[in-house]
């Protein structure tokens, strides 16, 4: 039965083989093996199978795959912090900060995404945007500018929301697919851009050896993007309406910009000043709430909008969490072949423990892995949290077949994009 299950899922996932190449023999450990896979990894997979086959009770199934997991590793196998539920508990009292952490951004730039959507700039961008493919074409340019210096999320959101305006919210699934790419696109040359990158700076590693990466995401935008904005412009184009009055409200702007500036300025702080606490507190949530809060006077948010993401924020960090007790205990030797297939793992797999692992271990081009890990989750919806966070938004993204079939040029603008760096800049692997 278990056979058929993984042979269903490489079929279907084919990420998931190059997860299996990784889970067999370079990632031994006391676990059982089936197919010499350790059944960690197999527990994982048809969890992840279950999401992409039954994609109206996501949250559900990733509940019930958690579950499963923490029994098996809490009954079986132990996790790194000892065994048994005190394991379990040393585990999660590891990975709170980062759960958390990811709770509060998640939730937070919802609510920020609808202030930015009820100011009444988005009803302005149409005036702004060119004719035909050309405009869908922009925004995907504009949300790679935007997560160069805000968190992927916030700039994956507000494209979303500036996406639902100009097209009258009939978005074309490809174009879904594309507003993720370009927004994990854009971060991946910024130490302030994606959370892998944040790590390799915390790390030690210097923000101009991660900039390289943005020659890849250059290429990986026009070979992704200009399919993509063929494909919204032929399903619905920008409605122009230069008639209509729009009134833009200022205050929910300010506010916008100051929930950026200081998630922005919070990250920078802490990460220069406090590296040592950054990851035992939700220091960039927390900071994203602060301001949500203390703006609540000038504008209250849509606080109706808290059920819905607070619910497909709990099914990202189910999966965050069934990813954090797999037993990745050490990869294959550092080189561009690693990488690459890094990249096909981080669209099913966590790319914050890949990238953990990859620090730990040393011997990487740090902006070959960056591009790799940081836009390599965009092939998949629930491969990256700003996927996560516009499937919130348009619920029919939660279907990984579309996302395939439509997205086709997603992992295509991967390909063009990892090896256009390996010919323009090379493999420079560096210490950490």
């Amino acid at each position: 039965m278990l056979s058929r299950v993984h042979g269903s899922l490489l079929s279907r996932l084919p990420a998931a083989a190059v997860l299996a190449f990784f889970a067999s023999p370079v990632l031994a450990n006391d676990s059982p093996e089936l197919f010499g896979i350790p059944l960690d990894f197999i527990l994982f997979a048809v969890t992840l199978l279950g999401v992409a086959l039954f994609h109206h009770h996501v949250l559900k199934v990733a509940l019930a795959g958690l579950v499963v997991i923490s029994l098996y590793k809490i009954a079986f196998t132990g996790f790194k912090t000892g065994d048994g539920i005190g394991g379990f508990a040393s585990h999660m009292a590891h990975e709170w900060s980062l759960l958390f952490n990811l709770f509060l951004l998640l939730v937070g730039f919802a609510l920020l995404a609808r202030h930015f959507e009820d100011s009444g700039v988005p009803e302005v961008l149409p005036r702004l945007l060119p004719a035909n493919w050309l405009g869908p074409f922009a925004l995907l340019f504009i949300i790679w500018i935007l997560s160069g210096f805000l968190d992927n999320i916030a700039a994956a959101l507000i494209g979303a929301t500036i996406a639902a305006s100009v097209f009258r919210r009939k978005l074309h699934p490809g174009y879904l697919a594309a507003i993720v790419a370009a927004s994990n696109a854009g971060g991946a040359g910024s130490v302030v851009g994606d959370t892998t990158t944040t790590m390799m700076w915390i790390a030690g590693i210097s923000p101009l050896e991660v900039i390289s990466a943005y020659v890849a995401s250059a290429v990986a935008l026009v070979v992704f993007g200009v399919p993509a904005a063929l494909q919204q412009n032929r399903y619905q184009p920008i409605v122009h309406n230069f008639h209509a009055a729009h009134h833009i409200d200022y205050a929910r702007v300010g506010i916008v910009a100051f929930i950026l500036v200081a998630a922005i300025s919070t990250n920078i702080t802490v990460n220069l000043n406090f590296p040592e606490s950054a990851e035992s507190y939700p220091f960039l949530g927390a900071a994203v709430w602060g301001a949500l809060l203390i703006a609540v006077p000038l504008r209250k948010p849509e606080w109706s909008l808290l059920p819905e993401a607070i619910k497909g924020s709990v099914f990202l960090l189910a999966l965050v969490a069934c990813a954090s007790m797999m037993p990745v205990e050490r990869l294959p030797a550092a080189s561009w072949q690693t990488a690459l297939g890094l990249g096909f793992v981080s669209s099913v797999f966590d790319n914050i423990p890949l990238t953990a692992l990859a620090l730990k271990q040393g011997g990487y081009d740090w902006g070959v892995l960056a591009f790799a890990v940081g836009y390599g989750g965009s092939m998949l919806w629930f491969g990256s949290s700003s996927g996560v966070a516009v499937a919130n938004i348009f619920s029919e993204a939660k279907s990984v077949g579309k996302w395939l079939l439509h997205g086709w040029h997603i992992p295509l603008g991967y390909l063009a994009g990892f090896f256009a760096l390996l010919m323009m800049v090379g493999w420079n692997p560096k210490p950490v």
